[in-house]
């Protein structure tokens, strides 16, 4: 073994115990969290009734403080009856009435394609079958073809029975009685051997469709060439479609969410043509078949096309995944696999899967970091002593990644103290470069990275401090990704409430961007558990950013014309017009302690200061703006940052 392999060997272990340290601190740091609940308690020594009586009082009282008091939790309240209100249109009431179902059936599209929806039965309840056969059936878009491959046992010889009365009154069924269940994957491939559409779509026995979905694929698919297409969906209980349960409006095609999480799902429909070369489902996946697929036809589609609209209805019944994901333990090794499978394919290794707080099948994926690259951290200063030696202290004391270099950009600082904390810092191998300008954010960055040794730059407030001892290589391990421009971390207020976790374009009172999930504890999993994975943004918020320095020069750095607010987002605006990708990775922690060092800009002239750039922002990005966040949803309310429902 030579001293290179070696040393790569070496280095690999290190990245692992770096994660290792960092998945132990964040363990302790939630058990400390339990422990605390425990010892504010004022009954511990009382009667076990009484002690849960009290959690379940400061539970109760802790909501009402993160809600702003009585007043907070009175607007919540007034909000969610709202929400509600709004949760009706996405339910029957979202039908076509008599006069649309008339416009959308008599619609003549340029391409017309035949739908071949695939769907393999297995002693499913009768009343399932109904309901299930009935929606297609009830399909304004009238060009599709159901392939039913049934599986069932001789004591639900009803399935057969139901299925061929139905094909006698529809022609477009296709029914096949298997010899023996072949398991999903395998009843699924013999429902494909029935079809003979242009596309086709996956449909499980026990779930309902929109009636108009089919109709809003084929106009997608006139429009936008979309040759991969699926929609929002809900789990529902019983035979009710408006008895929602968990309403998943999705973003737009996502990779390292659709790694980390198989957010697509339902209602998968593609282009026959990407499954040419390849399988359709593969048994070796069986319980996470359809995560393995659209990983797979994913990467071969040219056109995805996310249709917004909650438009699938998943049953969730006892043993359903969408009941309960422990029904089926197999699935989660099987997602893992499946994961890992696309990974190879895509020139990664040395990676590690695995499961995260929110959900076994919501993954961390951590990748390999390739060599020793020099990180450049880029620290603009004026005064505040304390706040910047919190924060470099914090680097030095906790950071388990070592090549990196500390450039702090002072700017006009005027105290006695700070001067001498240079000299002291300087002898430590810190570097200070001064601007001598005005305040201009962007201006002092970029004379930052100009002064910078290393391939990557990150751009770090003198108001954060470290949490997580792997931070760096946690955002490097995506910085270095080909694909990969901005790379963002999670950020608390001092109170562990989060700050940054990703940035919405559109969002906010100004219309320009804002953050999500703002305001939220760290103990909060998210909207459908996104604040436990590695995601795809518009962008991230330049507290801390991490970049290659090559990419940054590329396009011209942070834009001086924002002096203070939304150049970090006008900069990963650039980056997504690139065709890179900006990643939010929860897996790397400060704090922030924002606005510390120049104040809020609520009144004065630092109001209209951020007027005149959000206007400069809005006008620059019109275009983006008015298509909406790609990694949002139109369904989601641009007022608030917790993905409540758009009223």
């Amino acid at each position: 073994m030579d001293y290179r392999e070696l040393y790569e060997k070496e280095h690999i272990k290190c990245a692992d115990l770096a994660s290792r340290v960092a998945e132990l601190e964040e363990a302790n740091d939630y058990l400390q969290f339990r422990l605390d609940r425990i010892h504010d308690s004022k009954f511990w020594k009382a009667t076990k009734g009484a002690r849960k009586c009290f959690h379940i009082v400061s539970g109760q009282v802790k909501r009402l403080k993160n809600c702003g008091g009585f007043r907070g939790v009175a607007a919540k309240i007034k909000y969610k009856k709202r929400e509600k209100i709004a949760m009706r249109n996405y339910g029957k009431n979202s039908f076509p009435d008599e006069a649309q179902r008339k416009l959308e059936s008599e619609t003549v599209f340029e391409y017309a394609p035949k739908i071949s929806i695939l769907v393999p039965l297995y002693n499913t309840p009768l009343n399932f079958l109904e309901a299930m056969i009935g929606s297609v059936r009830y399909q304004t878009y009238s060009g599709w073809q159901l392939c039913l491959a049934d599986g069932s046992d001789k004591a639900h010889d009803y399935v057969g029975e139901y299925c061929l009365k139905m094909k006698d009154k529809d022609e477009r069924i296709c029914y096949r009685k298997l010899e023996k269940n072949e398991g999903i994957s395998g009843n699924t491939n013999r429902c494909l051997e029935m079809a003979d559409g242009e596309y086709i779509a996956l449909f499980d026995h026990d779930d309902i469709l929109h009636p108009s979905v089919l109709y809003e694929y084929v106009k997608a698919i006139n429009e936008q060439d979309a040759d991969y297409l699926y929609c929002d969906e809900t789990t529902f209980a019983g035979d009710d479609i408006d008895r929602m349960l968990t309403m998943h409006f999705k973003p737009d095609y996502a990779p390292d969410n659709l790694r980390a999480n198989n957010y697509i799902c339902h209602f998968s429909c593609f282009k026959r043509e990407l499954l040419e070369g390849t399988e359709l489902f593969r048994s070796k996946y069986d319980g996470s078949q359809d995560h393995d697929m659209i990983l797979r036809l994913t990467d071969k589609a040219e056109h995805i096309v996310h249709v917004p609209r909650l438009m699938y209805y998943w049953r969730a019944h006892a043993g359903s995944v969408a009941s309960d994901i422990t029904a089926k333990d197999y699935a989660i090794e099987a997602a893992r696999g499946a994961v890992a499978d696309s990974l190879r394919s895509h020139g990664f290794k040395n990676f590690r899967i695995t499961s995260t707080r929110a959900f076994e099948t919501i993954f961390k994926i951590s990748y390999e970091i390739i060599g020793d690259p020099m990180i450049s951290i880029i620290i603009p200063n004026k005064d505040h002593l304390e706040d910047l030696k919190r924060c470099i202290d914090s680097i030095k004391e906790r950071s388990t990644y070592d090549n990196y270099e500390i450039i702090v950009v002072e700017n006009n600082s005027e105290t006695a103290e700070i001067n001498d904390y240079y000299k002291t810092v300087e002898n430590d191998g810190v570097k200070i470069v001064r601007y001598e300008g005005p305040f201009n954010f962007s201006a002092i960055c970029n004379l930052g990275v100009k002064a910078a040794q290393g391939d990557y730059i990150l751009l770090l407030n003198n108001d954060t401090q470290v949490i997580t001892v792997n931070w760096l290589e946690e955002m490097l391990m995506y910085a270095q990704r080909d694909d990969v421009a901005a790379v963002g971390a999670k950020l608390y207020y001092a109170d562990k409430t989060i700050q940054h976790a990703g940035v919405v374009i559109g969002l906010g009172a100004h219309r320009t961007a804002g953050h999500t999930h703002y305001g939220q504890s760290r103990e909060n999993l998210g909207y459908m558990g996104r604040l436990c994975y590695a995601q795809d943004v518009s962008a991230v918020t330049g507290a801390c950013l991490m970049v290659k320095k090559e990419l940054y020069e590329k396009v011209g750095g942070l834009d001086e014309s924002f002096e203070v607010s939304l150049n970090d987002v006008d900069l990963c605006l650039k980056f997504r017009h690139l065709g890179m990708l900006n990643v939010f990775t929860p897996f790397a922690e400060l704090y922030h302690f924002e606005s510390v060092s120049r104040g809020l800009d609520t009144d004065g002239e630092k109001a209209k200061r951020y007027n005149e750039e959000s206007e400069r922002f809005r006008q620059k990005w019109k275009e983006d703006l008015e298509k909406g966040d790609p990694y949002y949803n139109v369904n989601f309310s641009l007022d608030r940052s917790d993905y409540s429902l758009r009223i």
